[in-house]
Protein backbone atom coordinates (compact mmCIF):
# COMPACT_ATOMS: atom_id res chain seq x y z
CA UNK A 1 0.00 0.00 0.00
CA UNK A 2 2.61 2.21 0.99
CA UNK A 3 4.82 1.72 -2.29
CA UNK A 4 1.51 2.01 -4.56
CA UNK A 5 0.81 5.34 -2.73
CA UNK A 6 4.32 6.79 -2.93
CA UNK A 7 4.69 5.75 -7.10
CA UNK A 8 1.11 7.70 -6.96
CA UNK A 9 2.69 10.72 -5.45
CA UNK A 10 5.62 10.43 -7.92
CA UNK A 11 3.81 10.23 -10.31
CA UNK A 12 1.60 13.06 -9.79
CA UNK A 13 4.50 15.25 -9.19
CA UNK A 14 5.78 14.66 -12.73
CA UNK A 15 2.92 15.27 -14.16
CA UNK A 16 2.84 18.76 -12.42
CA UNK A 17 6.00 18.53 -13.69
CA UNK A 18 5.02 18.12 -17.18
CA UNK A 19 2.56 21.10 -17.33
CA UNK A 20 4.70 23.68 -15.39
CA UNK A 21 7.27 23.04 -18.13
CA UNK A 22 4.71 23.05 -20.90
CA UNK A 23 4.13 26.43 -19.57
CA UNK A 24 8.02 27.61 -20.71
CA UNK A 25 8.10 26.22 -24.20
CA UNK A 26 8.39 28.75 -26.65
CA UNK A 27 5.27 28.29 -28.50
CA UNK A 28 5.74 30.76 -31.06
CA UNK A 29 9.21 29.71 -32.23
CA UNK A 30 7.61 26.50 -31.82
CA UNK A 31 4.89 26.97 -34.15
CA UNK A 32 7.15 28.45 -36.85
CA UNK A 33 9.61 25.66 -37.39
CA UNK A 34 7.24 22.96 -37.31
CA UNK A 35 4.73 24.72 -39.87
CA UNK A 36 5.10 23.01 -43.29
CA UNK A 37 7.88 25.01 -45.57
CA UNK A 38 5.59 26.63 -48.87
CA UNK A 39 7.34 26.51 -52.33
CA UNK A 40 8.03 29.37 -52.82
CA UNK A 41 9.28 32.59 -51.18
CA UNK A 42 6.49 34.77 -51.86
CA UNK A 43 4.39 32.02 -50.05
CA UNK A 44 6.84 32.48 -46.84
CA UNK A 45 6.46 36.28 -46.49
CA UNK A 46 2.85 36.21 -46.73
CA UNK A 47 2.83 34.88 -43.52
CA UNK A 48 4.94 38.23 -41.87
CA UNK A 49 1.38 38.84 -39.72
CA UNK A 50 1.71 35.27 -38.15
CA UNK A 51 5.46 36.07 -37.21
CA UNK A 52 4.29 39.18 -35.32
CA UNK A 53 5.58 42.12 -38.18
CA UNK A 54 3.27 44.70 -39.38
CA UNK A 55 5.63 44.72 -42.89
CA UNK A 56 8.61 42.46 -44.50
CA UNK A 57 10.84 43.50 -47.38
CA UNK A 58 13.00 40.96 -49.10
CA UNK A 59 15.70 41.36 -51.50
CA UNK A 60 16.99 38.45 -53.19
CA UNK A 61 20.51 38.84 -55.91
CA UNK A 62 21.09 35.33 -57.12
CA UNK A 63 24.43 36.05 -59.90
CA UNK A 64 23.71 36.16 -62.95
CA UNK A 65 19.68 36.21 -62.05
CA UNK A 66 17.35 39.71 -62.17
CA UNK A 67 17.32 40.89 -58.60
CA UNK A 68 13.77 39.54 -57.05
CA UNK A 69 11.97 41.31 -54.48
CA UNK A 70 9.26 39.96 -51.95
CA UNK A 71 7.40 42.34 -49.66
CA UNK A 72 4.34 41.80 -47.95
CA UNK A 73 2.19 43.60 -44.98
CA UNK A 74 2.75 47.47 -44.48
CA UNK A 75 5.02 50.33 -45.12
CA UNK A 76 2.82 52.45 -43.04
CA UNK A 77 0.20 50.58 -40.82
CA UNK A 78 -1.85 54.18 -39.89
CA UNK A 79 -2.50 54.38 -43.23
CA UNK A 80 -2.90 51.13 -44.25
CA UNK A 81 0.09 51.62 -46.99
CA UNK A 82 1.60 48.36 -47.88
CA UNK A 83 5.22 47.24 -48.13
CA UNK A 84 7.12 48.75 -51.17
CA UNK A 85 10.51 47.41 -52.00
CA UNK A 86 12.23 50.26 -53.20
CA UNK A 87 11.34 51.82 -49.55
CA UNK A 88 14.59 53.37 -47.12
CA UNK A 89 15.16 51.37 -43.94
CA UNK A 90 17.58 52.11 -40.92
CA UNK A 91 19.64 49.93 -40.84
CA UNK A 92 21.54 50.12 -38.01
CA UNK A 93 24.22 47.98 -36.85
CA UNK A 94 24.84 46.81 -40.63
CA UNK A 95 26.39 50.12 -41.13
CA UNK A 96 29.80 48.57 -39.00
CA UNK A 97 30.55 47.01 -42.49
CA UNK A 98 30.63 50.21 -44.31
CA UNK A 99 32.32 51.61 -41.08
CA UNK A 100 35.06 48.47 -41.04
CA UNK A 101 35.73 48.96 -45.10
CA UNK A 102 36.27 52.73 -44.42
CA UNK A 103 39.10 51.82 -41.89
CA UNK A 104 40.74 49.10 -43.87
CA UNK A 105 40.77 51.94 -46.75
CA UNK A 106 42.47 54.15 -44.71
CA UNK A 107 44.82 51.44 -43.21
CA UNK A 108 45.77 50.24 -46.63
CA UNK A 109 46.83 53.63 -48.20
CA UNK A 110 48.54 54.41 -44.82
CA UNK A 111 46.93 57.18 -43.24
CA UNK A 112 45.91 54.60 -40.16
CA UNK A 113 47.55 52.11 -38.16
CA UNK A 114 45.73 49.27 -36.71
CA UNK A 115 48.06 48.67 -34.26
CA UNK A 116 48.28 52.05 -32.63
CA UNK A 117 46.20 52.91 -29.69
CA UNK A 118 42.81 54.92 -29.23
CA UNK A 119 45.49 57.04 -26.83
CA UNK A 120 48.14 58.04 -29.50
CA UNK A 121 45.03 59.13 -31.91
CA UNK A 122 42.93 60.78 -28.81
CA UNK A 123 44.84 61.55 -26.01
CA UNK A 124 42.07 63.39 -24.58
CA UNK A 125 40.16 60.51 -23.94
CA UNK A 126 43.59 58.35 -22.13
CA UNK A 127 42.01 59.37 -18.30
CA UNK A 128 38.40 59.31 -19.44
CA UNK A 129 38.08 55.70 -20.92
CA UNK A 130 40.47 52.92 -19.24
CA UNK A 131 43.23 50.94 -20.81
CA UNK A 132 43.48 53.85 -23.84
CA UNK A 133 46.70 53.37 -24.11
CA UNK A 134 46.33 50.11 -24.04
CA UNK A 135 43.21 49.35 -26.62
CA UNK A 136 44.53 49.35 -29.93
CA UNK A 137 42.51 50.47 -33.52
CA UNK A 138 41.88 46.37 -34.43
CA UNK A 139 40.40 45.15 -30.49
CA UNK A 140 37.91 48.14 -31.44
CA UNK A 141 36.76 47.12 -34.61
CA UNK A 142 36.81 43.58 -33.38
CA UNK A 143 34.81 44.37 -30.70
CA UNK A 144 37.98 42.96 -27.98
CA UNK A 145 38.99 46.96 -26.29
CA UNK A 146 36.67 46.42 -22.81
CA UNK A 147 34.95 49.58 -24.07
CA UNK A 148 31.76 49.55 -22.15
CA UNK A 149 28.43 49.44 -24.81
CA UNK A 150 26.71 53.00 -24.39
CA UNK A 151 23.59 51.30 -25.31
CA UNK A 152 23.60 48.34 -22.48
CA UNK A 153 23.47 51.86 -20.04
CA UNK A 154 20.05 51.97 -18.17
CA UNK A 155 17.06 52.66 -20.04
CA UNK A 156 18.91 53.83 -22.94
CA UNK A 157 16.22 52.92 -25.31
CA UNK A 158 13.83 54.96 -23.16
CA UNK A 159 15.22 58.47 -23.20
CA UNK A 160 18.06 57.67 -26.38
CA UNK A 161 20.75 60.31 -27.15
CA UNK A 162 20.52 62.68 -29.90
CA UNK A 163 24.52 63.01 -31.02
CA UNK A 164 27.49 61.50 -30.31
CA UNK A 165 29.17 63.11 -27.24
CA UNK A 166 26.15 62.28 -25.45
CA UNK A 167 26.40 58.80 -26.29
CA UNK A 168 30.06 58.99 -25.86
CA UNK A 169 29.57 60.80 -21.99
CA UNK A 170 27.36 58.13 -21.15
CA UNK A 171 30.82 55.26 -20.95
CA UNK A 172 33.07 57.96 -19.99
CA UNK A 173 34.89 56.91 -16.74
CA UNK A 174 33.00 53.71 -16.27
CA UNK A 175 35.89 50.96 -15.75
CA UNK A 176 36.46 48.68 -18.19
CA UNK A 177 34.53 45.26 -18.91
CA UNK A 178 37.79 43.12 -19.60
CA UNK A 179 41.38 43.64 -20.36
CA UNK A 180 42.01 44.76 -24.02
CA UNK A 181 42.06 42.12 -26.26
CA UNK A 182 41.04 39.17 -23.91
CA UNK A 183 37.99 38.75 -24.52
CA UNK A 184 34.89 39.64 -27.25
CA UNK A 185 32.47 41.95 -26.25
CA UNK A 186 30.08 43.84 -28.80
CA UNK A 187 30.19 47.05 -27.92
CA UNK A 188 28.79 49.93 -30.13
CA UNK A 189 31.06 52.33 -28.88
CA UNK A 190 33.40 50.87 -30.50
CA UNK A 191 31.86 52.01 -33.81
CA UNK A 192 31.42 55.25 -32.67
CA UNK A 193 34.96 55.97 -31.70
CA UNK A 194 36.15 54.49 -35.19
CA UNK A 195 33.37 56.70 -36.98
CA UNK A 196 35.16 59.89 -34.54
CA UNK A 197 38.50 58.43 -36.04
CA UNK A 198 37.46 58.40 -39.44
CA UNK A 199 36.43 61.66 -39.30
CA UNK A 200 40.05 63.15 -37.61
CA UNK A 201 42.07 61.25 -40.19
CA UNK A 202 40.12 62.45 -43.06
CA UNK A 203 38.58 65.84 -42.38
CA UNK A 204 35.37 65.05 -43.74
CA UNK A 205 32.49 63.58 -42.03
CA UNK A 206 32.15 59.37 -42.43
CA UNK A 207 29.51 59.30 -44.26
CA UNK A 208 30.38 61.74 -46.53
CA UNK A 209 34.31 59.46 -46.92
CA UNK A 210 31.86 56.42 -47.22
CA UNK A 211 30.13 57.95 -49.88
CA UNK A 212 32.95 58.84 -52.36
CA UNK A 213 35.34 56.01 -51.43
CA UNK A 214 32.38 52.79 -51.05
CA UNK A 215 28.86 53.94 -52.24
CA UNK A 216 30.01 56.41 -55.68
CA UNK A 217 32.08 53.38 -57.02
CA UNK A 218 29.49 50.89 -56.27
CA UNK A 219 26.79 53.76 -57.96
CA UNK A 220 25.01 53.02 -54.61
CA UNK A 221 22.53 55.72 -54.95
CA UNK A 222 20.33 55.15 -52.40
CA UNK A 223 22.11 54.88 -49.46
CA UNK A 224 21.69 57.78 -46.26
CA UNK A 225 24.31 58.42 -43.57
CA UNK A 226 20.87 59.97 -41.32
CA UNK A 227 17.73 59.87 -41.45
CA UNK A 228 17.79 64.06 -41.72
CA UNK A 229 18.82 63.55 -45.41
CA UNK A 230 15.97 61.98 -46.42
CA UNK A 231 12.69 62.67 -47.01
CA UNK A 232 10.41 60.78 -44.66
CA UNK A 233 7.56 59.54 -47.13
CA UNK A 234 10.25 57.52 -48.62
CA UNK A 235 11.37 55.69 -45.27
CA UNK A 236 9.16 52.21 -43.83
CA UNK A 237 7.85 53.18 -40.99
CA UNK A 238 8.99 51.15 -37.46
CA UNK A 239 7.26 50.05 -34.38
CA UNK A 240 7.83 49.14 -31.28
CA UNK A 241 5.53 46.72 -29.57
CA UNK A 242 3.32 48.04 -27.15
CA UNK A 243 3.88 51.59 -28.49
CA UNK A 244 1.68 52.97 -31.05
CA UNK A 245 4.18 55.55 -32.23
CA UNK A 246 6.07 55.60 -35.24
CA UNK A 247 9.47 55.33 -34.68
CA UNK A 248 10.84 56.72 -38.30
CA UNK A 249 11.15 60.04 -37.31
CA UNK A 250 13.60 59.06 -34.32
CA UNK A 251 17.10 60.25 -35.20
CA UNK A 252 19.25 57.14 -34.11
CA UNK A 253 22.26 58.53 -35.55
CA UNK A 254 22.19 55.32 -38.27
CA UNK A 255 22.46 54.63 -41.85
CA UNK A 256 19.25 53.99 -44.11
CA UNK A 257 19.44 52.52 -47.77
CA UNK A 258 16.95 50.70 -49.66
CA UNK A 259 17.01 46.56 -49.59
CA UNK A 260 18.70 46.69 -53.02
CA UNK A 261 21.37 49.09 -52.54
CA UNK A 262 22.36 47.36 -49.44
CA UNK A 263 21.81 44.40 -50.93
CA UNK A 264 24.56 45.48 -53.96
CA UNK A 265 26.96 46.32 -51.32
CA UNK A 266 27.12 42.63 -49.53
CA UNK A 267 27.48 41.38 -52.97
CA UNK A 268 30.51 43.36 -53.73
CA UNK A 269 32.07 42.79 -50.14
CA UNK A 270 32.10 39.42 -50.74
CA UNK A 271 33.32 39.17 -53.86
CA UNK A 272 35.44 41.89 -53.07
CA UNK A 273 35.15 44.34 -55.78
CA UNK A 274 34.14 46.95 -53.30
CA UNK A 275 38.03 46.52 -52.52
CA UNK A 276 41.12 48.51 -54.13
CA UNK A 277 43.10 45.53 -54.34
CA UNK A 278 43.97 41.94 -52.97
CA UNK A 279 45.80 43.67 -49.96
CA UNK A 280 43.17 45.72 -49.12
CA UNK A 281 40.69 42.64 -48.37
CA UNK A 282 43.40 40.62 -46.82
CA UNK A 283 43.54 43.45 -44.12
CA UNK A 284 39.56 43.17 -43.96
CA UNK A 285 39.25 39.56 -43.56
CA UNK A 286 41.78 40.08 -40.70
CA UNK A 287 39.64 42.43 -38.91
CA UNK A 288 35.93 42.16 -39.15
CA UNK A 289 32.92 39.95 -40.81
CA UNK A 290 30.99 39.26 -44.08
CA UNK A 291 27.88 39.25 -43.30
CA UNK A 292 25.58 41.78 -40.22
CA UNK A 293 22.61 41.94 -38.75
CA UNK A 294 21.00 45.21 -37.34
CA UNK A 295 18.51 45.91 -34.75
CA UNK A 296 17.20 49.19 -33.26
CA UNK A 297 13.92 49.78 -31.72
CA UNK A 298 11.45 49.77 -35.14
CA UNK A 299 13.66 48.09 -37.18
CA UNK A 300 15.77 44.79 -37.48
CA UNK A 301 17.84 43.94 -40.64
CA UNK A 302 19.32 40.85 -41.73
CA UNK A 303 21.99 41.12 -44.37
CA UNK A 304 24.12 38.62 -45.58
CA UNK A 305 25.71 36.54 -48.48
CA UNK A 306 25.17 32.75 -48.68
CA UNK A 307 28.28 31.11 -50.70
CA UNK A 308 26.73 27.39 -51.98
CA UNK A 309 23.87 29.13 -53.90
CA UNK A 310 25.83 32.36 -54.87
CA UNK A 311 23.20 34.47 -53.43
CA UNK A 312 22.55 37.73 -51.65
CA UNK A 313 19.54 38.02 -49.36
CA UNK A 314 18.23 40.91 -47.23
CA UNK A 315 15.44 41.07 -45.27
CA UNK A 316 13.96 44.36 -43.66
CA UNK A 317 11.10 43.55 -40.74
CA UNK A 318 9.77 46.97 -39.01
CA UNK A 319 8.11 45.50 -35.78
CA UNK A 320 10.32 44.83 -32.87
CA UNK A 321 10.17 43.92 -29.31
CA UNK A 322 13.53 43.06 -27.29
CA UNK A 323 11.28 41.46 -25.03
CA UNK A 324 9.91 37.45 -26.30
CA UNK A 325 10.79 35.83 -29.14
CA UNK A 326 10.31 38.89 -31.93
CA UNK A 327 14.58 38.58 -33.33
CA UNK A 328 14.12 34.78 -32.99
CA UNK A 329 11.12 34.92 -34.92
CA UNK A 330 12.82 36.79 -37.71
CA UNK A 331 15.82 34.49 -37.70
CA UNK A 332 13.48 31.97 -38.05
CA UNK A 333 11.75 33.90 -41.39
CA UNK A 334 14.88 34.73 -42.56
CA UNK A 335 16.63 30.95 -42.53
CA UNK A 336 12.90 29.45 -43.96
CA UNK A 337 13.39 31.57 -47.06
CA UNK A 338 16.98 30.57 -47.07
CA UNK A 339 16.06 26.93 -47.33
CA UNK A 340 13.46 27.43 -50.28
CA UNK A 341 15.64 28.55 -52.07
CA UNK A 342 18.29 26.33 -51.88
CA UNK A 343 15.52 23.99 -52.43
CA UNK A 344 15.13 25.92 -55.81
CA UNK A 345 18.40 26.02 -56.34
Amino acid sequence: MTKKYTRGIIRIALLIGTIISLYFVPWPIVKAWMTPLPKTVQEQVNKVSEYGFDGIIVYVDKKNKPPAFYVSGYKNRDSKTPAEPHSLFKIASVSKLYTAVAITKLVNNGRLSLDKTLADYFPELSDKIENADKIMIRMMVQHRSGIPNYTDTKNYWVHPKQNDKERLELVLDLPANFEPDTDFEYSNTNYLLLSKLIEKVTGKSKFKYISEEILTPLNLKSTYGSIQDVNLDDVMSGYYVGYENDLKKDDNGVMLATAEDLGKFIRALNDGSVFKDKKEQEIYTSIYEYEHTGLIPGYQTIAKYHKDIDAVVIQFTNTVDFEGYNWNLSEIMYNRIVKILRKKN
